[in-house]
């Protein structure tokens, strides 16, 4: 485990044992995140390479990220706030090659491109709520040049979310994640 360069931002390193029938790794535990809650939701995403899904945050919900299979840039972008790290955004690369787990926080803004087929599993720790699906622009100033994907294939969402400056402030969020 060890901490990303946005507060709160947790990485697991899992350990992956190999033999000759393949590998296994744990790849979540929930106490290895002291802020966060339990996880009552999993899906799946499933994209062809050059997708690009995002910038997408929310204001109550934490998320945990593995790339079972293919090989995804992921961005970040710390939208909170508050936080120490305000403002920052910390672009990594997982799945193959780089098996890691990455634990998002509430009001941190999150995205990845396909950079081969992917499949990506994540956890999420409230379920389902249209009305904390909240977005920025994929293509913000403050974080186009980092893709690494060229003309990508973007949701009709996504495509529409605001710019950072356009985020209404009740639509901000503030402060930091709080164990409960």
């Amino acid at each position: 485990m060890s901490h990303g360069e946005i507060a709160d931002v947790v990485v697991i390193h899992p350990t992956v044992h190999r033999d000759e029938r393949g590998s296994f790794a744990e790849t979540y535990r929930r106490s290895w995140f002291p802020l966060g809650r339990e996880m009552v939701q999993a899906s799946r995403s499933d994209k062809v390479a050059g997708s690009l899904v995002g910038m997408h945050y929310h204001l109550h919900q934490a998320d945990y990220w593995y790339v079972v299979r293919g090989t995804a840039q992921v961005l970040l972008y710390d939208f909170r706030q508050g936080s120490r790290t305000q403002g920052a955004t910390w672009s990594l690369v997982m799945g193959d090659g780089n098996p890691i787990g990455l634990f998002i926080p509430p009001g941190v803004a999150h995205g990845f491109a396909a950079l081969t087929d992917v499949t990506l599993t994540y956890l999420v720790d409230g379920y389902y709520n249209p009305d904390d699906e909240l977005g920025i622009r994929w293509n913000d100033p403050a974080f186009a040049d980092v893709w690494r994907v060229e003309d990508p294939i973007v949701s009709d969402r996504d495509q529409h979310n605001p710019l950072l400056a356009e985020v209404t402030p009740e639509r901000r969020p503030i402060g930091l994640l709080r164990a409960t």
